[in-house]
């Protein structure tokens, strides 16, 4: 990939992501939701908001490429280049005026995602990535955690909005709490995989993400010097993804399977 690309679509991304993480942060008073799947899974005009202003700013700069958004926003690429964007991640923090909620950015082509950006307004954070060139947090190099232990290991995870999977997540959970040092539950997957990224969590699961949640965050951890896989080693998908240090990588995948 050309280094002046890479960098150009990295610019692109931190910039709109930072401008609708501003927009985001003039959260009304009132929040009007829309349901999706389930009475858990729902989205706000926000959501849409930010959405819609993600998707003028990328193509006003680069018309002939592709998006693929949580809110509905599909075009297919006729540059090559695809973006696939989570307006809100952790839309029930953003509701409940909880922090860690974020705007997940990335970039990919056939190969896989070329650039990931996180914007985490309400902690002051921004992560990013470009292949190849290492991970970084409000512009510094961030690093896993690695070598760690199962035992002391901090595992961050999630659960999805269908009763019956939750059921059997739990049951995941369960086997693992007695062999870790402890769980967090953040409620933004691209901030969990960020925060494994700079070693502020050791290890992150999670089942049912879709590619929105993970594409930008997976490339930041990758880049970070971490292991992102699905169950039992394989590439991550909806099914699972297992994050952490290369060690404790492999602690995981034997555990959760």
């Amino acid at each position: 990939m050309n280094p002046q690309l890479l960098e150009e679509l990295l610019v692109l991304a931190e910039t709109v992501a930072c401008q609708a993480g501003e927009l985001l942060m003039q959260r009304p008073r009132v929040l009007d939701v829309t349901q999706k799947g389930t009475a858990r899974d729902f989205a706000t005009q926000m959501d849409h908001a930010s959405e819609a202003l993600i998707v003028r700013e990328l193509l006003a700069a680069r018309p002939h490429d592709g998006i693929v958004g949580e809110e509905g926003a599909e075009r297919v690429s006729q540059s090559g280049i695809t973006w696939v964007i989570d307006p809100v991640d952790g839309t029930v923090n953003y509701f409940y005026g909880l922090p860690c909620w974020n705007v997940s950015i990335a970039a990919r082509d056939e190969t896989g995602v070329l650039v990931g950006v996180v914007v985490a307004p309400t902690i002051q954070s921004t992560w990013t990535a470009k292949r190849g060139h290492g991970a970084y947090l409000n512009g510094q190099r961030i690093s896993v955690n690695d070598p760690v232990t199962l035992d002391q290991a901090l595992i961050a995870t999630g659960f999805s909005y269908t009763s019956s999977k939750r059921e059997v997540q739990a049951g995941v959970l369960m086997r693992l709490i007695p062999k870790v040092r402890d769980i967090r539950r953040i409620g933004a997957a691209a901030v969990d995989l960020c925060f494994v990224a700079m070693g502020a969590m050791d290890g992150f699961f999670e089942a049912g993400l879709k590619e929105w949640d993970r594409a930008a965050g997976g490339l930041i951890v990758t880049e970070a010097g971490g292991v992102v896989s699905g169950r039992n080693g394989g590439v991550a998908s909806s099914a699972m993804l297992i994050a952490g240090g290369p060690s404790l990588h492999g602690a995981l995948v034997a555990e959760i399977g």
